[in-house]
């Protein structure tokens, strides 16, 4: 099987579309057992209570019984490959040394779904993992074949927009795309900004200088940072101005050279602040804009920057689009069905209108 783009990627079913077996796959009942060779890293696999097996077991429609460093898998001839690849790849990055969340693991169990069946699935050419950014810190991974074509996108393109809702990890990767860059010296500067636009209240007026004006706006980002370098770093870089972060206003009139420029929040900029914004990209700069078109914060029947840079730059050469859906969320798995509630309703509404007209 040839390797899948990003975009073929996205097409394929995900762990929460149904996983029942299709017509051409083999139904019928089979049983795996899986031995590992050390007791305390097998009970870190399985997760505290077996929670880590009974994820697997409910997203890929599998029995997993521990006892001791063995589990035995049973069900599909598919479920159970697929079970036994989430937990041999999950058990050897325990082995090297890195623990193990339960995004983790949703992440291993995404990727063994994407691999395809058992009987498609070639190990000379498949994915062996989603992509990962190496840091000094910790390493940081694709969960999602969202994630994933976005950070292929992040390499490839000196410009990329990342757009869909909320909890898929856009400024989290975005953050750790620029950190890579600049401990490997191949940018100067990490400069992070975001549209100072309320989110349907009036804070009225904030106390302070423009960093702590500017701060309760930008807590997520400051948020990845410290996550992702170590806070010594972090606050000399700021002191020093390597690292800075700025209301969209002070972009205007500069030069953004040897950086990496994160916008967040890039929906609620008006047309020409994203025109001024794409405008400061200087030589050997990099430029990722992330936001969600739905949760615009802007004037009614203002036209959102960030949706019409988006429509007249789809065939710009250099220019990267990726878009995240539901199926891409990392927060609790519950925020996924709201993510999708409110788009079922949103579309619902739309197709009223048309039919209205």
């Amino acid at each position: 099987m040839s390797q899948p783009e990003p975009d073929a990627l996205r097409n394929l079913p995900t762990d929460n579309e149904s996983l029942a077996p299709s017509a051409a796959e083999d139904t019928a009942t089979t049983q795996a057992v899986l031995t590992f060779d050390d007791n305390r890293r097998a009970s870190v696999l399985f997760g505290q209570y077996g929670q880590n097996l009974a994820l697997i077991e409910r997203r890929l429609g599998v029995v997993a019984d521990s006892r001791g460093n063995q589990v035995t898998l049973e069900g599909s001839r598919d479920g159970c490959e697929r079970a036994r690849r989430v937990l041999e790849g999950l058990y050897e990055q325990i082995k090297r040394g890195h623990d193990l969340a339960q995004g983790d693991v949703e992440g291993a169990i995404r990727l063994a779904i994407a691999q395809g069946s058992l009987f498609d699935f070639d190990p000379g050419t498949a994915r062996a993992a989603f992509e990962e950014i190496n840091l000094r810190k910790r390493p940081v991974r694709a969960r999602t074949s969202g994630q994933d074509a976005y950070l292929r996108a992040l390499k490839r393109h000196e410009l990329v927009f990342g757009v869909g809702p909320a909890g898929t990890g856009k400024t989290w990767l975005a953050v750790a795309h620029a950190v890579a860059l600049f401990e490997r010296k191949e940018v100067d500067r990490i400069i992070v900004s975001r549209p100072a636009v309320e989110a349907g209240e009036r804070l009225g007026f904030l106390p302070g200088d423009m960093r702590e004006k500017i701060d309760p706006y930008l807590r997520p980002v400051y948020d990845a940072l410290f996550d992702l370098m170590d806070a010594r770093i972090v606050e000399r870089a700021m002191q020093n101005g390597e690292i800075e972060i700025a209301p969209l206003a002070f972009m205007r009139g500069r030069t953004l050279a040897n950086a990496v420029v994160i916008l967040d929040e890039a929906q609620n900029t008006t047309s020409m602040q994203m025109k001024m914004f794409l405008t400061r990209l200087g030589e050997n700069s990099r430029m990722i804009v992330n936001g969600d078109p739905s949760q615009t914060d802007l004037p009614s029947g203002q036209t959102s920057g960030l949706s019409e840079a988006i429509r007249l730059l789809a065939d710009v050469e250099g220019v990267g689009h990726v878009t995240f859906t539901a199926d891409d969320v990392v927060r609790h798995e519950l925020v996924a069905r709201i993510v999708r509630a409110y788009d079922a309703a949103a579309a619902e509404k739309a197709a009223k209108r048309e039919a209205g007209r």
